[in-house]
Protein backbone atom coordinates (compact mmCIF):
# COMPACT_ATOMS: atom_id res chain seq x y z
CA UNK A 1 0.00 0.00 0.00
CA UNK A 2 1.19 3.24 -0.65
CA UNK A 3 1.10 5.87 1.87
CA UNK A 4 0.15 9.68 1.52
CA UNK A 5 4.09 10.62 2.09
CA UNK A 6 5.07 8.12 -0.81
CA UNK A 7 2.37 9.34 -3.53
CA UNK A 8 3.92 11.42 -6.69
CA UNK A 9 2.87 13.78 -9.65
CA UNK A 10 1.32 11.27 -12.46
CA UNK A 11 -0.58 9.12 -9.27
CA UNK A 12 -3.96 8.33 -9.97
CA UNK A 13 -5.62 7.99 -6.52
CA UNK A 14 -9.05 7.56 -5.17
CA UNK A 15 -9.63 10.73 -3.04
CA UNK A 16 -12.34 12.82 -1.47
CA UNK A 17 -14.16 14.39 -3.51
CA UNK A 18 -14.98 18.20 -2.74
CA UNK A 19 -18.06 18.59 -4.66
CA UNK A 20 -19.62 15.56 -3.69
CA UNK A 21 -19.87 13.09 -0.64
CA UNK A 22 -18.88 10.40 -2.88
CA UNK A 23 -15.15 9.78 -3.55
CA UNK A 24 -13.62 10.07 -7.00
CA UNK A 25 -10.27 9.58 -9.08
CA UNK A 26 -7.73 11.97 -8.84
CA UNK A 27 -4.73 12.82 -10.76
CA UNK A 28 -1.52 13.57 -9.02
CA UNK A 29 -0.05 17.27 -10.11
CA UNK A 30 2.23 17.90 -7.73
CA UNK A 31 3.60 17.24 -4.32
CA UNK A 32 4.42 20.69 -2.30
CA UNK A 33 6.20 20.27 0.91
CA UNK A 34 5.19 23.33 3.28
CA UNK A 35 7.03 23.86 6.50
CA UNK A 36 3.75 24.55 8.34
CA UNK A 37 1.27 22.03 7.29
CA UNK A 38 3.36 19.06 5.59
CA UNK A 39 2.35 17.34 2.19
CA UNK A 40 -0.27 18.80 0.15
CA UNK A 41 -1.62 17.00 -3.00
CA UNK A 42 -2.47 19.54 -5.72
CA UNK A 43 -4.92 17.29 -8.02
CA UNK A 44 -7.51 17.64 -10.68
CA UNK A 45 -10.83 15.55 -10.97
CA UNK A 46 -11.51 12.67 -13.06
CA UNK A 47 -14.85 11.54 -14.04
CA UNK A 48 -16.31 9.03 -16.76
CA UNK A 49 -19.00 12.06 -17.65
CA UNK A 50 -18.61 12.88 -21.55
CA UNK A 51 -20.64 15.97 -21.53
CA UNK A 52 -17.83 18.00 -20.75
CA UNK A 53 -17.10 19.51 -23.71
CA UNK A 54 -13.46 21.02 -22.40
CA UNK A 55 -12.28 17.28 -20.83
CA UNK A 56 -9.21 15.62 -21.51
CA UNK A 57 -9.89 12.31 -22.50
CA UNK A 58 -7.68 9.36 -21.26
CA UNK A 59 -6.76 6.39 -23.23
CA UNK A 60 -5.38 2.79 -22.39
CA UNK A 61 -1.94 4.47 -23.08
CA UNK A 62 -1.57 7.01 -21.01
CA UNK A 63 -1.32 5.24 -18.08
CA UNK A 64 1.89 3.89 -16.92
CA UNK A 65 0.08 0.89 -15.15
CA UNK A 66 -3.17 -0.56 -15.45
CA UNK A 67 -5.93 1.35 -16.96
CA UNK A 68 -8.73 2.31 -14.83
CA UNK A 69 -11.62 0.70 -16.56
CA UNK A 70 -13.78 2.95 -17.84
CA UNK A 71 -13.48 5.82 -20.26
CA UNK A 72 -12.34 8.51 -18.13
CA UNK A 73 -11.64 12.16 -18.86
CA UNK A 74 -9.80 14.54 -16.97
CA UNK A 75 -11.40 17.55 -15.45
CA UNK A 76 -8.51 20.13 -16.58
CA UNK A 77 -10.39 23.60 -14.38
CA UNK A 78 -11.45 21.36 -11.18
CA UNK A 79 -8.49 21.39 -9.06
CA UNK A 80 -8.25 19.97 -5.58
CA UNK A 81 -5.99 20.56 -2.87
CA UNK A 82 -5.45 17.09 -0.51
CA UNK A 83 -3.59 17.86 2.89
CA UNK A 84 -3.88 14.50 4.63
CA UNK A 85 -3.91 10.67 4.35
CA UNK A 86 -7.54 10.90 5.54
CA UNK A 87 -8.71 12.02 1.85
CA UNK A 88 -6.92 9.21 0.02
CA UNK A 89 -8.64 5.99 0.31
CA UNK A 90 -5.96 4.45 -2.22
CA UNK A 91 -3.71 5.13 -5.11
CA UNK A 92 -4.59 3.36 -8.29
CA UNK A 93 -2.75 3.70 -10.96
CA UNK A 94 0.04 6.68 -12.85
CA UNK A 95 0.10 8.42 -16.19
CA UNK A 96 2.58 8.64 -18.52
CA UNK A 97 5.10 11.65 -18.62
CA UNK A 98 3.79 12.77 -21.93
CA UNK A 99 0.09 12.84 -21.24
CA UNK A 100 0.51 14.12 -17.27
CA UNK A 101 2.46 17.00 -18.92
CA UNK A 102 -0.38 18.05 -21.47
CA UNK A 103 -2.25 17.82 -18.52
CA UNK A 104 -0.73 20.06 -16.61
CA UNK A 105 0.10 22.56 -19.34
CA UNK A 106 -3.70 22.76 -20.20
CA UNK A 107 -4.62 22.97 -16.68
CA UNK A 108 -2.59 25.71 -16.28
CA UNK A 109 -3.93 27.73 -19.20
CA UNK A 110 -7.23 27.81 -17.07
CA UNK A 111 -5.47 29.20 -14.07
CA UNK A 112 -4.02 31.91 -16.75
CA UNK A 113 -6.92 32.97 -18.54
Amino acid sequence: MTTFEELERGDVVWGTDPLSEKGRPMLVLATPQFPSHGIQLITVLISTRTYHEESLPLRDRDYEGDPLGKRSHVLLWSLATLNSATEIEFRMTSLVDERLEGVTTQSIGYIAS
